[in-house]
């Protein structure tokens, strides 16, 4: 690539977060005459993407079409053929970072989100009460992708009391240490200047369920009607999927969004690094347990189960992260045998002591 093409594709890729580094990782397609690029959506195998010379229809065939974990995603940065009909995707750059999910089939497997994110904003409705365990579950996922979270409560404006909401920005608060929350109304638009600002550079994906309000906090941050928005139900503030794919559009203060379909099922893949930082607090608690590999159950020195006596740890977030990480070893333990006998030794140890209990039980009324 000469230093004028050169040139040429950073003025064009730029908005979209190319950068020296990223042109390093392409050196080796640029002298096979590859164009690079940036996937801004993906569907039914095929996938658009941004080039220096515009948008352009690819086929991803190429790139392991049957390993749901490295297929082309939205986010990511390929090398694509510059003409042919059709053309193909060649190879995408190795992801800075990733989000990952478990699917909902019954096999062992993950399931790409999106790619090369830097921030991401898990929206949260005001609409219906706020389920703080769903909020962890996504910080988790926010957290072992790499990026940084921001929680965003929306529809404000349907919390009138002040007082009220500073509570419940508090509870999210808690739930998320590390994070920013910002409570925030299309309606009024209160807290969109915040969020304008914290998303202006890089890259960043909208999160959450549907009714959540995304396509409308997505439109605020275009400063467009882009994406379709539909009314939530009044009962529950759910609403069906507007978005059906990972769309990835530029904003006009800088930096790129990626707006995903709302998420039913947030299954977690291998995210204990995630659900560490998310409970950062009972994980720093845990330092000073008397044992090591205190389970934070029944054991003596337990400083988890201190905190939890005291009432500095509420009960909820430890039941939350016994939840998280059990969950979390057993998506582990479909592809790690070694995990497997671990648990299948502890589901006997426990077994066997809570048959050892009834009899000694049952000896005492006798």
């Amino acid at each position: 690539m000469t230093s004028s093409s050169a040139a040429s594709v950073f003025s064009a890729l730029a908005p979209y977060g190319w950068d020296e580094a990223w042109a390093d990782e392409f050196a080796p397609y640029d002298t096979e005459g590859l164009l690079p690029g940036r996937v801004i959506r993906v569907d039914r195998g095929q996938c658009d993407v941004v080039t220096a010379g515009g948008v352009v229809r690819a086929d991803t065939a190429f790139v392991t079409p049957h390993d749901p974990m490295r297929v082309v995603c939205t986010g990511d940065w390929v090398a694509v053929e510059p003409g042919g009909n059709p053309r193909y995707v060649r190879a995408y750059l190795p992801r800075r970072t990733a989000f990952v999910r478990s699917t909902s089939s019954k096999r062992s497997e993950g399931q790409i989100l999106a790619a090369n994110v830097d921030h991401a904003v898990v929206a949260v409705s005001l609409a219906a009460e706020l389920d703080l365990g769903r909020v962890e579950r996504f910080l988790a996922l926010a957290w072992e992708s790499g990026a940084q979270p921001l929680v965003v409560l929306t529809k404000a404006d349907l919390v009138p009391d002040p007082v009220t909401l500073a509570h419940l920005v508090q509870d999210v608060e808690l739930s998320a240490p590390g994070v920013q929350v910002l409570a925030t109304s299309a309606v009024d638009g209160d807290g969109l200047d915040v969020l304008v600002g914290a998303v202006s550079g890089g890259t960043s994906v909208l999160l959450g369920q549907s009714g959540a309000g995304k396509s409308t906090l997505a439109n605020a941050l275009l400063g467009a009607e882009v994406m379709e928005v539909r009314a939530a139900r009044d009962v529950d503030g759910k609403g069906r999927h507007t978005t059906t794919t990972r769309n990835l559009l530029a904003l006009p203060g800088g930096g790129v969004l990626i707006d995903t379909p709302g998420l039913r099922g947030v299954g977690l893949w291998d995210a204990e690094t995630g659900v560490g930082q998310v409970f950062a607090e009972i994980e720093e608690l845990a330092q000073r347990c008397r044992f090591h590999d205190c389970a934070h159950d029944a054991e003596p020195g337990c400083a988890v189960l201190a905190a939890l006596d005291s009432g500095d740890l509420p009960v909820r977030r430890l039941e939350s992260y016994r939840k998280l990480m059990r969950e979390n070893r057993w998506i582990v333990a479909k592809t790690d045998a070694r995990l497997r006998a671990e648990l299948r030794r502890d589901w006997k140890r426990k077994g066997a002591e809570g048959r050892a209990a009834m009899e000694l039980k049952r000896g005492r009324t006798r």
